[in-house]
């Protein structure tokens, strides 16, 4: 599909990696209140399952923004080689960021007195599940929609002999 193009992923793009950020701050914070026995501080508290939530959070939000680095060199490049990393890498963020948000889900579903940097933090690794989804399906359109020249970006995958170092046209490479 062509339509999926640079104009398309990169608002997505830097709207994930804000987030991502975001996240890292949020949970990183509030792993740290926990990890030293504040659980009445404002803002963290929260239930059983917590403690499992914010390391996936703050380990989806370090992967996240990771793939997103490499999302940036795809749509700087804009190149079939760049793609294939940027997807594996934005599929593997997900995943990580999918397991964070079914711990989010888990903590609301059971409840009890969560803090509102708690709940902001449930709501972007939330939030971030979809557009991930969203961006992980946008960069895989362009993997299977033959938008990129296959190789090293230089068109139909097909390099004439003259192209390697040294050797003339015509010279069989083994």
């Amino acid at each position: 599909m062509a339509g999926i193009g640079r104009t398309m992923i990169a608002p997505l793009l830097v709207l994930n990696l804000i987030m991502y950020i975001v996240v890292i701050g949020f949970a990183s914070w509030n792993l740290n209140h926990f990890i030293n026995g504040q659980t009445n501080y404002p803002g963290v508290a929260g239930n059983g399952a917590t403690f499992y939530f914010l390391v996936f959070a703050i380990l989806a939000g370090v992967v996240g923004a990771a793939s997103k680095l490499a999302g940036i060199h795809h749509v700087r490049s804009w190149h079939g080689n760049s793609l294939a990393t940027s997807a594996a890498s934005a599929l593997i963020a997900w995943a990580i960021t999918a397991l964070a948000f079914g711990l989010a889900c888990k903590e609301i579903h059971i409840g009890g007195h969560r803090g509102w940097r708690l709940r902001v933090l449930e709501a972007f690794v939330i939030i971030l599940g979809v557009t991930q989804l969203l961006y992980v399906l946008m960069l895989h359109t362009g993997l299977f929609g033959n938008q990129f020249p296959h190789g090293h970006g230089h068109g139909g995958g097909h390099y004439p002999a003259a192209d390697y170092a040294g050797e003339p046209k015509g010279t069989a490479r083994v």
